[in-house]
């Protein structure tokens, strides 16, 4: 993480010292809580793209819940051990302290009117960004994977093939136990430890192999085993969707975030502009060379 982040990162934890209200908690780390608004937060911080497709998925925005809790439990064990006193730390949070200063002081100047954008300024930025917004074709999947790469020894190739056996079998008694045959067979731990569950994947993500089964596969209903490169695989399609296009009213929020950042960005590099202007730089260059050439 870049110093300026680092420290913004530590000043905007820190100063949410106060618990959300329960009703508005969305993930919690022992003592350490995230709420709604932080995760719409950083909803907004994303490309329009992602946070479009991280909003719909519930897989991705519970990542995104994840992914802020580890944050705050590695800032919380920092402060604990005393991390952020040690000379070394202190000198990178005050160099940070500083940017993140001036970066603040420029976003303060460069801000857009409360009234920006209009609803028409949001149409036409919408209607452009339209192709960009598209998500494509995508299924939410579980699996049982056995692993069996295919050049593994007759010895491990036997094993492989009883436990593909057993899991068939017990499928076939109790389909609809899929979670727990794939928590205690699977062997990808990831999705295993989530009854088999992968997330929701598009076509692009998937293998060839699987992605020509698909489309005969309705929800809940399970592929015969694929023999890939690394194993076999039953697959399990727990929803389907297809392609589309958010509206305009699932992505308003994020889309004039991002029209406000860029008209920030836009009037940051005017306000620099005038700035340098008013104060030009000069640089010894002869010191500078003779600063390069003097060894460390």
């Amino acid at each position: 993480m870049k110093l300026a982040a680092l420290l913004l990162t530590f000043v905007s934890l820190s100063a949410r010292a106060a618990e959300p209200a329960p009703a508005d908690v969305i993930g919690k780390a022992g003592n350490l809580s995230v709420s709604e608004a932080e995760v719409r937060d950083s909803l907004a911080a994303l490309n329009l793209a992602d946070s479009a497709a991280t909003a719909s998925d519930p897989a991705l925005l519970s990542q995104l819940v994840r992914s802020l809790l580890v944050q705050r439990l590695l800032l919380k064990e920092a402060e604990a051990t005393g991390h952020d006193k040690l000379p070394t730390t202190a000198a990178k949070l005050a160099r940070a302290r500083e940017t993140a200063l001036t970066e603040s002081y420029l976003e303060s100047v460069s801000a857009p009117p409360a009234s920006y954008p209009s609803e028409s300024e949001l149409k036409t930025a919408y209607d452009a960004a339209k192709p960009q917004l598209a998500v494509p074709r995508s299924w939410r999947l579980a699996q049982i994977f056995i692993a069996a790469p295919k050049q593994a020894p007759p010895a491990d190739e036997a094993k492989a093939k009883s436990r593909l056996d057993a899991a068939l079998k017990d499928l076939k008694a109790s389909p609809a136990t899929f979670p727990d045959i794939a928590a205690r067979l699977s062997e990808e731990s990831s999705s295993a430890a989530r009854g088999g569950e992968i997330g929701w994947l598009a076509e692009s993500q998937i293998q060839p192999e699987i992605r020509a089964l698909l489309g005969n596969l309705k929800p809940d209903s399970l592929s015969d085993p694929v023999r890939l490169e690394d194993g076999w695989h039953i697959v399990k399609v727990l929803d389907a969707r297809e392609p589309f296009t958010p509206s305009l009213e699932q992505v308003r929020s994020q889309l004039a975030a991002r029209l406000r950042a860029d008209r920030s960005r836009e009037n940051s590099q005017a306000f620099l502009a005038r700035l340098l202007k008013d104060h030009p730089v000069a640089i010894n260059e002869l010191a500078l060379a003779a600063l390069l050439a003097r060894k460390p």
